[in-house]
């Protein structure tokens, strides 16, 4: 990285996408963690690693609607002969006075409910009358507001028990003193659960990156808008910023930005106060009208120490042209890259959705990768020295490419779920060819 203000540098150079890529993640760095309440922490990556401070359930209860009972008072119920208890009461969910039971004596039981002193084993309700005097084969119970008598009186059950039977022992889930998340965990919706469950308001994460994602063009227009002669519609900022959602950020989409140095400096200026990293597309080649390189010359503190964009040359196809630095007073990483919707969406994948996983603290941050086998009609060219990444659709250890190499080609993109790798020493690739493929699904 260069130490002076932000300029062009390294044009000269022919960067791999090996060091390209390695210069991005040796540069960028996981976010600072912070406590965050659990549905603000969806996402992000556990710091630490979380103890259970209360057992789950925290005590014995009820897996079924039912009865609670001793075992010996059902023993040899049968439907000639069934057992008749006297109901004392209902123990419902989150009760804190429980009944006891004695001997000829039952309790109707909720689901969750805490089993009451004296009961060894829940039946469910379908092997009783339900206190009805109906005979065996109820479906449910009358709710206790229209029937609170169900409460009291007699009830037949028709079937023994054994001892803890549709009960749910306490810490059978997790124990108190036990590990219940390691630090690294992803939290998804069963962590956050767990989380709760055990009485954890917050928790200590690493954030969720804010990446800010702006397009430039003032050929630009924007979705919904009419289009004029020699206008197309902005798709890159919006490709960009939902893969930038997809890889676990929460990004900020800027519309288009036309072609001026000071306006594109002005606002991304303004976004640096809302961004823990930035990418900009378009405007990194070699054109006239290529503003990017002239507007970061001078973005932030330009005499801050560590600040620098470089726009370089990559051997890769398509994504040539690309740019990385930092800018600003808190050096927030910046990754430019081409406007050609396939360039722009092959780049982001490859070095943009690493930087975001980085910085979210994870470990794995690369798409996964696989070997397949090629089926096409024709052979694959690929330009020497370049390494090439064609779109295809994967699926039972085959691949197949889909659409041509042209770098404009979005609709062939929207078809794809891989990336097809020929590498820079190979001009050919025949059918049935073993080769690496990125996986995007």
């Amino acid at each position: 990285m260069s130490s002076a203000a932000p300029r062009v540098t390294g044009q000269d150079q022919l960067w791999s996408v090996d060091e390209h890529l390695e210069d991005v993640l040796t540069t960028v760095r996981p976010l600072e963690p912070i406590e965050l309440n659990l549905l603000d922490a969806l996402g992000c990556v556990l710091v630490e690693d979380v103890t259970v401070p209360v057992s789950l359930p925290p005590f014995d209860n009820s897996s079924m609607d039912g009865y609670a009972v001793r075992v010996a008072d059902v023993a040899g119920a049968s439907e000639e002969f069934p057992a008749v208890l006297e109901v004392v009461g209902d123990v419902a969910a989150g009760q804190a006075d429980l009944l006891h039971v004695g001997p000829g004596q039952a309790a109707r039981i909720m689901t969750g409910a805490p089993l009451p002193p004296g009961a060894e084993s829940v039946v469910p309700v379908e092997w009783t009358d339900g206190g009805l005097g109906e005979g065996p084969g109820v479906s449910g119970m009358r709710a206790g507001s229209l029937a609170p008598e169900g409460a009291t009186g007699q009830v037949h059950v028709y079937r023994p028990a054994r001892a803890r039977a549709h009960v749910r022992a306490k810490g059978s889930d997790v124990r108190a003193g036990d590990r219940a998340l390691t630090a690294g965990t992803v939290l998804g919706p069963p962590q956050i659960a767990l989380l709760a469950a055990i009485g954890r308001g917050t928790v200590r994460v690493r954030p969720r990156p804010r990446v800010v994602v702006l397009s430039t063009g003032s050929e630009l227009v924007q979705p919904g808008e009419e289009l004029r002669s020699g206008q197309i519609y902005d798709s890159n900022s919006f490709a960009l910023t939902a893969a930038a959602r997809d890889a676990g950020a929460i990004a900020y989409r800027v519309g288009a930005v036309a072609d001026d140095a000071e306006t594109l400096r002005s606002t991304i200026e303004d976004q640096l106060v809302r961004a823990d990293l930035l990418v900009t597309t378009g405007g990194v080649s070699v054109g006239a009208y290529d503003v990017v390189k002239e507007a970061l010359s001078s973005v932030g503190d330009a005499d801050e120490p560590g600040s620098g964009v470089e726009f370089r040359r990559l051997a890769m196809q398509p994504g040539k042209p690309q740019g990385f630095g930092s800018i600003g007073p808190d050096h927030t990483p910046l990754l430019a890259l081409p406007g050609n919707p396939v360039s722009s969406y092959v780049s982001f994948e490859l070095f943009v959705r690493p930087a975001i996983r980085t910085l979210m603290g994870l470990t794995d941050v690369h798409r996964p990768r696989t070997r397949a086998k090629l089926t096409a009609d024709t052979a694959l060219t690929s330009p020497r020295g370049r390494r090439q990444f064609l779109r295809g659709r994967y699926a039972h250890g085959g691949v197949t490419p889909v659409g041509g190499a042209g770098s404009h080609l979005v609709a062939a993109l929207a078809h794809a779920d891989a990336l097809i790798v020929v590498p820079e020493d190979t001009e050919t690739v025949e059918p049935g060819a073993d080769v690496e493929v990125v996986l995007l699904g």
